[in-house]
């Protein structure tokens, strides 16, 4: 079950705590690495979140899961989470820690969509114009490819959305034809 108040007040107490040993960025490679064995492994998620397994059982696999790819201070948090019986939300709480990371150090996350992959060259002249206009120092780009929308693109940055694609241009004529504006201008 998600809990989104207890991922955010774990993943801020491990933000200070790795701040205080000066380790954010060891940290942050750690969660993002967790955050995609996650992703990527759905028994390790289903491990995490079974009430079955018992918890010294899932910190030995978790251990071995995770020896020499983390470091000691997520290795000591993972151990935490499992003794607090709070293991299922380690997927949000990894989430929430890199979403805190960003907030802290100023980096907007871009969401763009387009019907081919793009090269280096417009990413940097989208990135370039997402600064200048929108005044954001540090961005960082997620990109996805939707043959869907059939050309153009779909930038959203926060809770604003740019849709310029095909798809939608065509969705918005048929919805003109539907109401007979085109009827309705000419008498």
């Amino acid at each position: 079950m998600q809990n989104p108040r207890l991922a955010s007040r774990y993943a801020k107490a491990l933000v200070d705590l790795a701040i205080e040993k000066g380790q954010l960025e060891s940290v942050y490679a750690d969660m993002q690495w967790i955050k995609a064995v996650c992703k990527s492994n759905r028994d390790f998620v289903n491990l995490l979140r079974s009430p079955i397994i018992k918890a010294d059982v899932k910190k030995k696999i978790v251990e071995a899961v995770t020896a020499g790819k983390i470091g000691e201070i997520t290795a000591g948090f993972n151990r935490l989470m499992i003794t607090k019986g709070r293991e299922s939300n380690l997927p949000e709480v990894a989430q929430a820690f890199l979403d805190a990371y960003k907030a802290k150090k100023n980096i907007q996350t871009v969401h763009l969509t387009t019907a081919v992959p793009i090269n280096d060259a417009v990413k940097q002249a989208i990135i370039a114009q997402i600064k200048k206009s929108a005044g954001f120092e540090h961005i960082e780009m997620e990109e996805k490819v939707d043959e869907n929308i059939i050309g153009g693109f779909v930038l959203k940055i926060g809770d604003k959305l740019v849709d310029a694609s095909i798809i939608y241009d065509l969705k918005s004529i048929a919805r003109q034809f539907e109401n007979n504006d085109f009827i309705y201008k000419v008498r």
